[in-house]
């Protein structure tokens, strides 16, 4: 036979799923000899083309789909509380991300009846695979554990014969004990970081004290307890330092911004400023520059620095500090475009019209020297009509321009009409002793949105650019919501009696009239909620998907090279392609750039989980000494073990278990995302407001227990099973059970979903 093309290697591989080493693709197709190095081309091309992934050195399998039975390794808590992995394979993870929906069989009698424990993140276990309405599930056929092997950082507590670690993961149940003599310099009260012994699983865990890493008693212990729970580095290289302290710039040739009075605008805190903007008007629109700082020039490909950012990918923000991606010697001097201080700058001059459409741009390398560093409050209160001291004298020259500026890119934004989900945010204030002093809601201004859309149209110039060079680079995409999402927001809206027609392209302006339709209705929570729930995440990658929440072609990250490892890609991109110095990137580079695009997204992902962590502790130590009081929330999770809801106050997450709602049996609904009284049809729903009773706090773990108080929802008699078949009881402490089931609250017996 003729070698095949493509068409019939994906048709085989579809028709035969078991099927995934390169020499059994190759027997099945009958190829031979000379023909294995095409099948091995045509593979790779399949790869690079993103039809098929590897699961293994040689193993390929199609695009999102996976064998019936595979290894699967736990990754993280999802929003909605659920357990995730990914399928496990010789050279790494691959495939979509799968929900742990419990064990693949009943407990039998006798000895198998005690059901082994449920995973928790870093677990691996052999799972079953299948495509469910949300995407893929895995259920345990066994458990590998392999946090044997991994540190665990807990609270010490000193005993007669050594000591005990309670671990601050919430899905580690059990304690581990260490003996005297392994003890190290631990003392009670002290957060440790340990490592298991090796154990045949009888008997108590025994772990060895590695690193004392502080005291529970200090106030700002959360974040310790995050940077060392998901292994954010903290200290820099000796080399990188140096190269941070003594390196020079790359020489380059600039033009001369100095003359013209370029500001920053920052929060009052802010310690680096990468970003400096200026516009003036042309009669007919308007010029606008976005100067950012030159990080490439100081931190070269392949030095000590450049590999000590990418191995961070990015600073993480917790609310008492920030672990940066660079020295501070850069990120907080050299390179931050400090007021009155020469500064090199990688700039943007774009022009607009009068309608914000943007009618040219140009990239260039310039020295600048900031006219002044401006707080948002300072600016938005001097564009208001009250300048303080500093802003007076930039009132007519400088901000007013640039809010007029803003006024016309805003038309265009307006027509564009990226999602409107302006969710607000809370930020937690200490007092000079490093105590909680309160939970503020972070104030919004238009000084805010103007930075905001000024340093989108930068970025969109900046992939503009690269692509008009024919030059590869890393985009930020947000791929538009999946077919199942959508099917699952049409049924759950249709139970609200509104109509979402499928089989159209997904547009955010759709999205936008559902959200305000609802924004004054009983409603808008729980659509808000679900509209949320619906898009995918945003991701690094070298292929184009667009932005779909900001409605954009092509986006790139730019503006953020002193925090992000990808705008620095992108600058020296840019470098390369408009030829603006010999510091671009080379083509070592540009051959990882999928490699590089995968790993600044896990780091994003790392940060984002340890922050996440940080503010779920001091939140819990914050309302430790509630307990008792009552609260108003939303409910912003719904699963058979019970519901989440988020509390107004101050934005902590708490979990109510299924059990202690009442007395009846509940079925949950997972097209509605609620829960329903069986007989009397009562529901809790997603979004739905409620008050509730704050039962326990566990600030080192951060979780909250709540209690509800609210009555539910009335509903017809009968109530609305869940889907059929799913009715196994929850699994594990309330998260990553399966998608449906029904459970008996107090009076039924047993106490589960905890």
């Amino acid at each position: 036979m003729s070698f095949p093309d493509k068409k019939t290697v994906m048709a085989f591989l579809e028709a035969n799923p078991h099927i995934t080493t390169r020499r059994d693709i190759a027997k099945g197709l009958n190829v031979k000899g000379d023909q294995r190095a095409q099948l091995r081309a045509v593979l790779k091309e399949l790869e690079r083309g993103g039809s098929v992934e590897r699961a293994g050195k040689r193993k390929f399998v199609k695009k999102d789909h996976l064998p019936n039975t595979t290894l699967v390794q736990f990754l993280r808590i999802d929003e909605h509380g659920d357990l995730i992995g990914k399928a496990s394979g010789n050279d790494g993870l691959f495939g979509p991300d799968l929900i742990y929906s419990g064990p693949a069989h009943r407990p039998k009698g006798g000895r198998d009846k005690v059901r082994q424990r449920d995973p928790g993140v870093g677990d691996l276990a052999l799972c079953k695979v299948s495509e469910g309405p949300e995407g893929f599930q895995a259920r345990i056929i066994k458990l590998i554990d392999k946090r044997e092997n991994q540190p665990v950082i807990g609270l010490f507590t000193s005993t007669r014969h050594g000591g005990r670690v309670e671990s601050v993961n919430r899905r580690d149940k059990y304690d581990l004990l260490i003996e005297r003599q392994d003890m190290g310099e631990a003392k009670d009260g002290d957060l440790v970081q340990v490592m298991p012994k090796p154990s045949r699983g009888h008997g108590p865990k025994l772990a060895i004290v590695q690193e004392v890493i502080g005291k529970v008693g200090d106030p700002r212990a959360a974040s310790l307890i995050a940077l060392h729970a998901h292994g954010i580095p903290t200290e820099f290289p000796e080399a990188a330092l140096k190269q941070a302290r003594e390196g020079k710039p790359a020489p380059a040739e600039r033009e001369d911004l100095t003359q013209i009075p370029l500001i920053t605008i920052d929060p009052a805190d802010a310690r680096d400023h990468d970003d400096a903007v200026f516009a003036e008007e042309l009669g007919d629109g308007w010029r606008v520059i976005v100067a950012i700082a030159d990080v490439a020039a100081y931190v070269t490909e392949g030095s000590a620095l450049d590999k000590e950012a990418y191995k961070r990918g990015n600073s993480t923000y917790f609310p008492d500090r920030v672990v940066p991606m660079l020295p501070f010697e850069l990120s907080a001097d050299e390179c931050s475009l400090k007021e009155g201080q020469l500064r090199r700058c990688l700039a943007v001059v774009m022009e607009f019209d009068k309608s914000g459409t943007k009618r040219n741009h140009r990239f260039i390398r310039a020295m600048m020297k900031s006219a002044a560093g401006l707080s948002y409050d300072e600016a938005q209160t001097a564009i208001d009509g009250h300048p303080s001291e500093r802003a007076a004298p930039l009132l007519d020259t400088v901000l007013k321009p640039l809010w007029g500026a803003y006024a016309a890119v805003g038309k265009a934004r307006e027509q564009r009409a990226p999602l409107d989900l302006d969710l607000p945010e809370r930020r937690i204030e200490f007092a000079e002793d490093g105590t909680i002093h309160q939970i503020a809601v972070k104030e919004r201004f238009d000084a805010h949105k103007l930075i905001e859309e000024f340093m989108i149209q930068a970025n969109v110039a900046a992939a503009e650019s690269l692509e008009k060079a024919r030059h590869p680079l890393i985009y930020r995409v947000h791929d538009q919501p999946s077919d199942a999402k959508l099917a699952a927001l049409a049924e759950y809206l249709k139970t609200l009696d509104i109509k979402w027609a499928l089989g159209e392209r997904p547009q955010t302006s759709r999205f936008n009239r559902l959200l305000a339709d609802s924004r004054d209705g009983e409603t808008a929570d729980m659509i808000t909620e679900i509209v949320l729930r619906t898009q995918a995440q945003a991701v690094y990658a070298p292929e184009n998907l667009g932005h779909f929440g900001l409605n954009l072609a092509r986006y790139a990250h730019f503006t953020s090279p002193i925090r992000r490892y990808a705008d620095l890609i992108v600058h020296r991109a840019l470098i390369s392609a408009l030829k603006l110095g010999p510091d671009g990137m080379s083509k070592e580079s540009l051959s990882r750039l999928e490699e590089i695009a995968t790993h600044i997204t896990t780091t994003e992902r790392r940060s984002m989980a340890a922050e996440r962590d940080a503010t779920d502790r001091y939140l819990a130590l914050f309302l430790q000494d509630r307990v008792g009081a009552e609260f108003e929330g939303r409910i912003t999770g719904v699963t058979k073990a019970g519901l989440f809801v988020r509390l107004a106050e101050t934005a902590a997450d708490g979990f109510i278990p299924i059990s202690s709602l009442s007395s009846d049996f509940w079925d949950f609904d997972d097209v509605a995302m609620r829960l329903v009284a069986r007989g009397s049809g009562k529901h809790f729903d997603l979004g739905q407001t409620v008050s509730v009773r704050l039962k326990e706090v566990s600030p080192l773990q951060g979780g909250l227990l709540l209690e509800m108080l609210s009555s539910p929802l009335a509903g017809e008699r009968g109530g609305r099973p869940g889907r059929k078949g799913q009715s196994r009881p929850p699994q594990g402490r309330g998260r990553g059970g399966a998608k449906g089931g029904r459970h008996r609250g107090k009076a039924g017996g047993k106490r589960r979903g905890k």
